[in-house]
């Protein structure tokens, strides 16, 4: 396979709103030690570009300062001591930063197969969204089979993947919507109840639904108000477990529950976790969850597809709320 020397990336400039966010050529990055350099076909937005697009979540000092943590496409080098790849293996992986662009270098421990019968659009879907959930919902959260489950964001691509997860999990699984669209959605994808937060109180329908004895595990990205929510609606030895904050992240709380019911209250981030760590979590990835996925027993939604080029849109379009599902980047035509 033929490299060139300079590529297509997306830049974020001084970062500001979507429309900052416009197509430059640069070199082609470097290619260090253990990693594997992959040209893209598709890269997936996710909320933390848009957190870094805006100034609110800077990458570490060591990984590459362009946007983008999800992609899939071709093998077209690998470096000095990675043995497990090949040029013109397709693949999928968690890259450190710099996806929305042509080429990508991603550790090779953070590099996974595309799953039997998924096409690259699908596969691209899958990394941040399911390293982040399965770290969080069944490493943290600990979820077990016969557990009830509240997903906050359920339309979202980490909600869609926890319901899907949860129920590959032998999980009860309910979740918070916006709308009877996405409820119905949610539904679908085989959320046993799927709730309107606008026309119905989560905290009382949850309790409801449970008999009042509360869930067993909420993975929450929202935050604010809802922290003190989450806490009155688990059950006794609940985990709650935070992977975001779309509301503040300061907020005064009774934390009298944390006591009477014995709960732990844990979350995580994903971008800052060591290689080592990543790779470990792409091992269990593709040991428990590669099979559900190359069975159809789970499967990516894919929203909308954008053009590289239009990337500031696909981002209007993450912040609007309005997706079902995952945004997407064509980077190469299939």
């Amino acid at each position: 396979m033929t490299i060139p020397a300079t590529m297509q990336y997306v830049d974020h400039g001084a970062g500001g709103p979507p429309e900052v966010l416009t197509l430059k050529s640069g070199a082609v990055p470097e290619l260090g030690a253990g990693e594997v350099l992959i040209r893209v076909a598709v890269a997936g937005v996710n909320r933390p570009d848009c957190l870094q697009r805006s100034g609110r979540y800077p990458p570490p000092s060591d990984a590459s300062p362009h946007i983008g943590l999800e992609v899939a496409g071709e093998v077209a080098a690998v470096g000095q001591g990675v043995t497990e790849w090949r040029v013109g293996d397709p693949v999928c992986a968690l890259t450190n930063g710099g996806g929305y662009a042509e080429y990508v270098t991603a550790p090779s421990g953070q590099v996974l197969p595309v799953p039997k019968g998924l096409s690259m659009l699908q596969a691209a879907a899958l990394p941040e969204t399911y390293f982040t959930v399965w770290a969080n919902l069944i490493e943290r959260g600990r979820l077990q089979q016969g557990e009830r489950v509240l997903v906050h964001g359920g339309s979202s691509g980490i909600g869609i993947t926890a319901i899907q997860m949860g129920k590959a999990w032998g999980a009860t699984v309910y979740c918070t919507v916006g709308n009877e669209d996405k409820a119905g959605a949610c539904r679908a994808l085989g959320a046993d109840a799927a709730i309107n937060y606008r026309t119905r109180d989560f905290v009382a329908e949850t309790l409801r639904l449970t008999g009042n004895r509360g869930v067993d595990v909420v993975l929450d990205m929202v935050g604010g108000p809802y922290i003190e929510k989450n806490l009155k609606l688990l059950a006794l030895e609940g985990r709650l477990v935070q992977i975001a904050f779309l509301q503040p992240s300061r907020v005064e709380v009774d934390w009298m529950p944390l006591m009477l019911k014995r709960l732990t209250f844990t979350g995580s981030t994903l971008r800052a976790r060591p290689a080592a760590e990543k790779a470990r979590l792409a091992q269990q990835l593709r040991e428990h969850i590669w099979p559900h996925l190359e069975a159809g027993r789970m499967l990516p939604v894919i929203h909308k597809v954008f053009p590289l080029a239009q990337a500031g849109a696909a981002h209007a379009l993450m912040e609007s709320s309005e997706h079902i599902g995952k945004i997407m980047l064509q980077v190469a035509a299939q």
